[in-house]
């Protein structure tokens, strides 16, 4: 980045590159609803950051196709790096397509989403987390994001996938990683060259993967994408009859379950390892969950409220938008405020940035976004997030913190490195 973009950042009222804010952004989303809730960066973006605001946003319709943004200093760096598409399989994905393409890709991977089939999978994820909570025990303690809160919902994705046992899971999961990082706001040429790189490889394995099932199907969400890739899948009749030929191509196929594999355990990571250091910092509430079991569903909701694992979502205007008496012109980029709308004193009240496990209204959060776009996998990553929890709290009475913590330094999936406890 230039020096005369770092001083604009500098100066800037966000400024999501100064140092602490991925420890605690708290106080600049709180300075933002005062001061500017309808915000223009001076890099050209904007951000909103009232719940109200950002709710309307998120189902207001407008664009996630980057190629709609208008010219901008963060446009221009994108394409410089990436050009018009995001980097690897994400131009294809749904996370980046309007509708109808959104609607058809996402009515076809929703079939394996349903409440019923996600629910089918507790006893399992019970199982998988006790056999962590072993090994947690037998050391006596450790860190929780590589004990638990990383490993449980990649093993998760995996057998839903039913990837080949010759998978290297390793290599996915670094380059999990590294893909992720395209969902924050870079701005380092370097950096987003490595996404771009690891897209690609992603891409491949995927590929192999899909080549691999095809010889050899299972009764796995992979096969079963698989198999309703020649279909034809209708789309609602308010948007007209479907067109000739309409089904899923091999990018498209390639591209979903790339982002299953990034987005199916990132956001859980971070659900699990937030929330436990929300309640180990907040004793009184790890007290009445411990003493209250049947709180664990309200619990996970309000954890989600206070310490979400993801902090904004984007929207393209494609007409001018007004907000509170501004008016946002077309093709402008606008982060919509997750972390910042789950705190608006305005909707939650005086004791917002308080952690009440008992709230009423908690599932109301936007930290799963709201919309057509809404998290897709949202019903399982509550299921992991709220059976992990609550077993971990249920069984260690003497859990504890046992070192400083560390974050993983994202802007937007913002979670832990390093969660230290004894058990």
């Amino acid at each position: 980045m230039t020096d005369a973009a770092m001083q604009n950042l500098d100066e800037a009222l966000f400024n999501p590159f100064a140092p602490g804010y991925t420890d605690n952004p708290y106080p600049q989303y709180a300075r933002l609803r005062e001061q500017a809730p309808v915000y223009q960066h001076p890099l050209g973006f904007w951000i909103l950051t009232r719940y109200g605001d950002v709710a309307a946003l998120l189902r207001s319709g407008n664009s996630v196709e980057v190629r709609n943004m208008g010219p901008s200093p963060m446009r221009d760096l994108q394409r410089s790096v990436y050009g018009d598409e995001p980097p690897g399989f994400r131009g294809q994905s749904m996370l980046d397509r309007d509708p109808p393409d959104h609607t058809r890709l996402r009515r076809l991977v929703a079939k394996a989403f349903t409440r019923k089939s996600i629910e089918a999978l507790r006893p399992h994820i019970v199982d998988l987390v006790d056999g962590m909570l072993d090994e947690l025990a037998e050391a006596g303690g450790g860190n929780l994001i590589s004990a638990l809160a990383f490993p449980l919902p990649f093993a998760v994705i995996t057998e839903m996938l039913g990837m080949p046992p010759a998978a290297d899971i390793d290599r996915l999961r670094e380059l999990t990683g590294t893909v992720v990082q395209s969902l924050e706001p870079n701005y380092d040429p370097e950096v987003m060259a490595a996404i771009a790189a690891a897209g690609e490889e992603l891409t491949e394995i995927t590929a192999e993967a899909i080549a691999w099932k095809r010889e050899h199907p299972g009764d796995d969400l992979l096969t079963a994408l698989i198999a309703a890739e020649d279909c034809v899948i209708p789309t609602p009749l308010s948007e007209g009859p479907p067109p000739v030929g309409d089904k899923l191509s091999d990018e498209e196929l390639v591209a979903q379950v790339g982002l299953l594999y990034v987005a199916g355990h990132e956001t859980t990571v971070n659900l699990i390892g937030n929330g436990v250091l929300a309640l180990l910092r907040n004793p009184d509430q790890l007290e009445l969950l411990r003493s209250r079991p049947d709180m664990a569903g309200n619990a996970v909701e309000e954890l989600l409220r206070y310490d979400g694992p993801v902090q904004q979502s984007r929207r393209i205007t494609l007409q001018p938008y007004a907000v509170d008496g501004v008016e946002i012109p077309t093709g402008a980029f606008v982060l919509a405020g997750l972390g910042a709308a789950n705190r608006d004193q305005a909707h939650w009240g005086p004791d917002a940035d308080d952690l009440r496990l008992d709230r009423d209204g908690a599932h109301q959060h936007v930290a799963f976004g709201a919309g057509p776009h809404h998290c897709l996998g949202a019903a399982l990553a509550r299921l992991e997030g709220q059976v992990a929890i609550e077993r971990l709290v249920q069984r260690f009475d003497g859990l504890e913190l046992a070192g400083e913590v560390s974050w993983n330094g994202r802007i937007n999936l913002r979670g832990l490195a390093e969660l230290p406890v004894a058990v």
